[in-house]
């Protein structure tokens, strides 16, 4: 299991998180104090010496004043942790403390192996989570679910592994689990102020799903420092305009993530290919981003690292009548994705438009790992108002695409003001060898590229050497 925390010196006032502090600070919450143990006894006191065995009989023991529950090292065969309408609850867990799925039945529809519904200031910290799996269609398996409406959530320091849906049809798009999933369900209130920290995610079988997402009224959060790997699908997405909240509000700001913060993770191999779900015409889709935003607005991505997934970062709407606005990605690390290092915009023309995305002092490196001419950087359909800027972006393939911009659809006003300046591109080829593509037209050279699209007037392009020479970017 992972134990080191990297510290990352930011402050986003608005997600009121200050990254740096210690992930296993959570605090017992004031109220009744209760304990458990696997060798423990259901007709105890729950006392620490003696501990009741049932970690959910001890949280429908704390009352409505709520309490904190202690769980001690050890294994919870076939139990799960249900909170339902309360406040004021945490559980908080002792290294080697396992709540162990095996075994149990997956009902229909979302369910959690520690399930929060409609609560407010609630904390679970310090556990490990396993083994919840379903060959269904229509179960959905998760490690820690948040859905309903609520306050003050605080995620911390657990691990979730080797769970999912092990269903193998090809090509359904019907088979999903997460690790971590925040629901806001209410049109009317939002799951807000929650706290995403120092967790680790890893070996889950997800379908068509995410491996940790935040989905609908989600308004306020922070997802940081957490250590996400070997999952087959996305590894963080910030979702809207799903049917998670139908009728009049679906295509509204109230069905979205917003007003979060995604900082100083860790993201690696988070890759599709043998996912089922991800099957098309005979071949796999290598779609899998490390970080998403899909539909999200007004959302920081900060000084994250994201290594050998099949797409680094994007930030997209998937649908056509939804949006995603407002996005900062910067001072992020991206390499050796498969198919590309940053997308932005929709993959078709029936998707939704991306503006107001700013992409500033990231590096992207040795990404298109499939070296099938996939760029660097990727400009999809209604991409406009935004500017990327200050970037360094070095190809490592014999044939080097730097970026890509697809020919614009639409109206005008879906393509305009769109600005490229200041970046350094690098590439295994001597200057005027390397292509960029404006508009879907190829162009040879960076003068050529800049006079065809009138970007990039101050950036430069540095000719890196071979592609197996030192990573080390030397000027021409």
């Amino acid at each position: 299991m992972w134990t080191t925390r990297r510290a990352t010196a930011v402050m986003v006032t608005a997600a009121t998180v200050v990254l740096g502090l210690p992930a296993s600070a959570a605090q017992a919450h004031g109220g009744t104090t209760l304990y458990v143990s696997p060798k423990g006894s259901d007709s105890a006191a729950g006392t620490a010496r003696h501990p009741l065995r049932t970690p959910q009989l001890a949280v429908d023991r704390l009352g409505r004043d709520g309490g904190t529950v202690h769980l001690a090292g050890g294994t919870y065969a076939r139990q799960r942790i249900v909170i339902k309408e309360r406040a004021h609850v945490a559980v908080l867990a002792a290294a080697g403390a396992v709540l162990d799925g095996k075994g149990l039945t997956v009902p229909d529809d979302r369910s959690g192996m520690v399930e929060i519904r409609d609560s407010s200031d609630i904390t679970v910290d310090g556990l490990t989570v396993t083994g919840y799996r379903t060959r269904s269609l229509d179960g959905v398996p998760i490690g820690i679910y948040v859905t309903g409406s609520g306050h003050g959530i605080r995620l911390t320091g657990n691990h979730i592994h080797h769970l999912g849906n092990d269903n193998g049809t090809l090509g359904s798009f019907d088979m999903n689990a997460h690790g971590i999933a925040v629901y806001g369900t209410s049109a009317t209130t939002p799951i807000s102020d929650v706290r995403i920290d120092g967790n680790e995610l890893d070996h889950l079988v997800l379908g068509a799903s995410e491996t940790l997402v935040l989905n609908g009224n989600v308004d306020g959060w922070s997802v940081t420092r957490n250590v996400i790997h070997d999952n087959n699908n996305i590894g963080i997405d910030a979702i809207g305009f799903e049917g998670t909240i139908s009728g009049p509000a679906r295509f509204t700001d109230v069905n979205r993530a917003r007003h979060g913060l995604i900082a100083g993770n860790r993201v690696s191999r988070i890759i599709s290919e043998g996912n089922p779900a991800y099957w098309e015409d005979g071949s796999w889709c290598n779609c899998a981003d490390g970080i998403y935003v899909d539909g999200g607005g007004e959302i920081t991505i900060t000084g994250n690292v994201v290594d050998a997934s099949d797409i680094g970062i994007e930030v997209a709407s998937e649908w056509r009548e939804g949006r995603t606005n407002a996005v900062t990605v910067t001072n992020n690390t991206v390499t050796n994705s498969r198919y590309t290092g940053l997308a932005i915009g929709g993959y078709d023309q029936d998707r939704g438009e991306a503006f107001d995305i700013t992409v500033t002092g990231n590096v992207l490196r040795g990404n298109n790992t499939l070296d099938d001419g996939s760029p660097e950087m990727l400009l999809q359909y209604y991409v406009h108002d935004t500017t990327i800027t200050h970037n360094t972006v070095i190809a490592t393939n014999d044939q080097p695409v730097l970026l890509y911009r697809d020919e614009p659809a639409g109206s005008p006003d879906k393509n305009a003001r769109v600005v490229l300046n200041h970046n350094v591109y690098g590439g295994p080829v001597p200057a005027g060898q390397e292509l960029y593509y404006w508009n879907g037209e190829e162009q040879q050279g960076l003068k050529a590229y800049q006079a065809a699209s009138g970007q990039d007037k101050k950036s430069i392009y540095r000719y890196a050497g071979t592609p197996s020479s030192s990573s080390t970017v030397t000027k021409r």
